[in-house]
């Protein structure tokens, strides 16, 4: 076993070959075009103080391809939840969150990112059992900065995320409301649609099998597919990858200080919450990983809209980002 001494896992293991491999043919071109074309007419002007961020997100490659897939490439229907989206983003603003805003969220460790699964996605691990403050707004912003989080760790090709649900330990009193449950749903099948790849569900009592059932109605069907209870771990994460806890072979001693300062400084986060590296740097740096991807399978690279950043642009200036975010005011994700 590797005792990581709470070492966060920052890529992939060796030879990974990131999966799934998303290729499009002319028909997908265009429609991504056309999507794209439609949020260039949605952008808020360059005066907004959140029109870099919003450019940023627009400009990733993954962005216009998840939404016409998860809506079937149907572009109508592409275009209404994107839209969506640019309507919560602006109002939740989910790359701004300072840390030290959630930072007493993490302390318990009840959600930790940490480690790849075998197709090179981030692994969030939560832990309900280890709940340690009340219902709150604030509980669901942690939820989104850390999804923000394992966006960043994502190696080049990969767009998913991996969750497992630990119930261990897990008490009526500690497990999250159907109320809650249904806004976290929200936000993962309506705001980061095609991010969730894998949802693990371990040690589930027989007391909390109710839960699911009360949050069924709140799943997609996609969603539901992608939901397994108590399956062979070792089929999805390598050993060297899987927390010793679900019986792999990587001891990750707790220390929350350790752990939300590498996480914080691998993701280029300020305090803030605006990004430290300018955004070309950032893009450049997961390079350097490990994981490989088959080239003949590879994406081909999208045109990009008018929504595209420039050497110049002004997010690439972290001083301008951050005069720009201290003019903003968090809004309250749950009253909202």
């Amino acid at each position: 076993m590797t005792n990581s001494k709470c070492v966060l896992i920052t890529e992939p293991a060796l030879g990974t070959i990131i999966k799934p491999i998303h290729v499009y043919d002319d028909e997908h071109q265009a429609k991504l075009k056309a999507l794209q074309e439609y949020t260039s007419s949605l952008l808020l002007p360059s005066t907004d103080s959140y029109h870099p961020w919003e450019k940023r997100w627009l400009s990733k490659p993954d962005t216009h391809p998840r939404y016409l897939r998860a809506a079937k490439w149907k572009l109508e229907d592409a275009k209404k939840r994107i839209f969506g989206t640019l309507e919560w983003r602006r109002e939740f603003k989910p790359e701004l969150i300072p840390p030290d805003e959630v930072k007493i969220e993490a302390e318990s460790g009840k959600i930790i990112l940490n480690g790849f699964d075998v197709d090179g996605r981030p692994i969030i691990y939560m832990r309900p059992g280890r709940e340690n403050t009340p219902t709150s707004p604030r509980q669901l912003r942690h939820l989104v900065w850390v999804l923000e989080r394992a966006k960043d760790m994502m190696p080049p090709g990969q767009e998913s995320l991996m969750i497992i649900v630990d119930y261990r330990s897990t008490t009526l009193r500690t497990n999250p409301s159907i109320s809650v449950a249904s806004k976290v749903l929200t936000i993962l099948q309506h705001h980061y649609v095609e991010t969730l790849g894998r949802a693990i569900v371990v040690n589930l009592p027989m007391l909390l099998s109710f839960f699911y059932k009360g949050i069924a109605p709140f799943l997609d069907p996609v969603t539901r597919d992608k939901m397994r209870f108590n399956p062979d771990l070792f089929e999805l994460v390598p050993r060297s990858q899987l927390d010793a806890d679900f019986g792999g072979d990587y001891v990750f001693e707790w220390d929350f200080e350790a752990y939300w300062a590498q996480v914080v400084s691998y993701c280029g986060v300020a305090p803030d919450g605006t990004r430290v590296k300018k955004e070309s740097e950032a893009e450049a740096e997961p390079a350097s990983k490990t994981a490989t991807v088959e080239s003949e399978t590879a994406t081909p690279e999208l045109e990009l809209s008018a929504t595209s950043p420039d050497d110049s642009s002004e997010e690439e200036d972290p001083d301008k980002l951050a005069d720009a975010a201290q003019a903003m005011t968090l809004v309250d994700p749950i009253s909202a």
